[in-house]
């Protein structure tokens, strides 16, 4: 990662809570008109529940009174939020990076991650080797209660043992978009700002302009807010 991923990256600081629904969606609205990478981290204006796009609703319906819950479009698992920092890496098809296999681009992340956590004095390692042919995924939970963060995968992140960072993806011809999720570890406010200067050399910190918000607002409305979507499996 000397080099960084990307040559050059645009950061959002996106740090306003959102709905579940809407925090979704601003992620598919960047990557609908994305040019250059860019990372965004976000909150959750109230504890939320995000489960892959192949989950099953059943699994999850005894959180909805005490969660947030929204079904993804990427993959993987159930991941509990409101104590996390999440982030979302939007990569769109023009880019070189975009190119790279899935796994490559997972565990390129988490590398990099993981190289910003072992300089604050963490030891954390990324989980298994490189499958260039592989995909990301997560392990899903069951009714007693289990969450993805207790199953880790290849290239998750570790640290002594246990799950602190774990994403999933969705590629389509515009880009590819990872959502991942960092937690049980001490967040400070550096970083973030940290994990992105890993990714690229060269980032420029901008506000997501509000014909973004916008746009997310209306995909929240007719896919990510309603029964329909939420209850597809």
């Amino acid at each position: 990662m000397t080099n960084g991923l990307f040559a050059a990256l645009y950061v959002h600081f996106d740090d306003r809570g959102h709905s579940a629904a809407l925090n979704m969606a601003v992620d598919e609205a960047l990557l609908e008109g994305a040019t250059v990478p860019s990372i965004r981290f976000y909150r959750w204006q109230s504890p939320a529940l995000s489960f892959g796009y192949f989950g099953k609703y059943s699994e999850v319906a005894i959180y909805a009174g005490a969660r947030d819950l929204v079904r993804r479009w990427t993959g993987g698992g159930v991941v509990f939020h409101g104590e996390d920092l999440t982030y979302a890496i939007i990569i769109p098809a023009s880019d070189p990076a975009f190119h790279d296999s899935s796994m490559t681009l997972y565990e390129t992340i988490h590398r990099a991650l993981a190289d910003v956590l072992n300089r604050t004095g963490e030891q954390a390692i990324v989980a298994g080797g490189a499958d260039p042919g592989g995909i990301a995924t997560a392990k899903g939970v069951n009714a007693s209660g289990g969450n993805c963060f207790a199953n880790a995968v290849r290239a998750d992140v570790m640290i002594d043992g246990r799950k602190v960072a774990g994403a999933a993806q969705r590629r389509t011809r515009r880009g590819l978009l990872q959502q991942g999720s960092i937690q049980g570890i001490d967040l400070d406010i550096a970083l973030a700002d940290r994990f992105a200067n890993v990714l690229s050399p060269s980032c420029t910190q901008l506000k997501i302009e509000e014909e973004i918000f916008q746009r997310a607002r209306e995909i929240a409305e007719q896919k990510y807010g309603t029964d329909k979507w939420l209850r597809k499996r």
